[in-house]
């Protein structure tokens, strides 16, 4: 039973989640108006790019044994994957979240392309981080951004995202997917950007 929930928890917060989730968040406490359309095309682009394109491209790099499992367990098999990640994130910066139009949300991924690029520089330089810290670590950021930007009350948001880190590093950590030094780096590779990011938009 342990086995399976801490499994679960590796699964449910996959990275692959989590820039949708910082999305939602962001149209659910913004006090700037935007119309209902345009936040639903948002995160219909946002699943397409982020969640069903990377998964539909992780079954043709399978296919061609570039890849071994959805964990990326290796260096090597992260390499091809990040750098997809990277162009993806670039176009979403590019033709979806545009500064002009919503520049948090900018900044954001901005901030997750250069977590992107972190983790795949150092997957050349055969270090390994885990994405699933970067990713967390870099949404809870924007969450505490978003309460400090609109002086909003996020204390709920904050305290169970630090619940779901902790959960997530125990995941990785029982399930030997991760050392305590890589969770380490994933942490400060998803916190960095972000933190250096602020000075632009907060």
């Amino acid at each position: 039973m342990k086995e399976f929930i801490l499994k679960g928890i590796s699964f449910v917060f996959h990275p692959l989640i989590m820039p949708l989730l910082g999305v939602i968040f962001y149209f659910s406490k913004t006090p700037r108006f935007i119309p209902v359309p345009v936040m639903k095309a948002k995160i219909f682009s946002i699943v397409i790019l982020t969640i069903i394109l990377p998964i539909l491209l992780f079954f043709l790099l399978k296919t061609i044994n570039k890849v071994d499992s959805i964990y990326l367990k290796s260096t090597r098999e992260r390499l091809i994957p990040l750098f997809i990640n990277s162009v993806i994130t670039l176009l979403i910066l590019i033709r979806v979240l545009t500064p002009s139009e919503i520049i948090e949300l900018y900044y954001f991924f901005l901030g997750i392309l250069c977590s992107t690029l972190t983790c795949f520089i150092l997957a050349i330089f055969k270090i390994k981080a885990s994405i699933h810290m970067i990713a967390a670590s870099g949404f809870t950021m924007f969450a505490v951004a978003i309460g400090l930007h609109y002086k909003i009350n996020i204390n709920g948001t904050i305290a169970l995202m630090l619940i779901i880190l902790g959960a997530i590093a125990t995941s990785r950590l029982h399930l030997k997917a991760h050392t305590n030094q890589e969770l380490i780096i994933g942490l400060f590779t998803g916190l960095t950007p972000q933190i250096f990011l602020l000075s632009y938009w907060l």
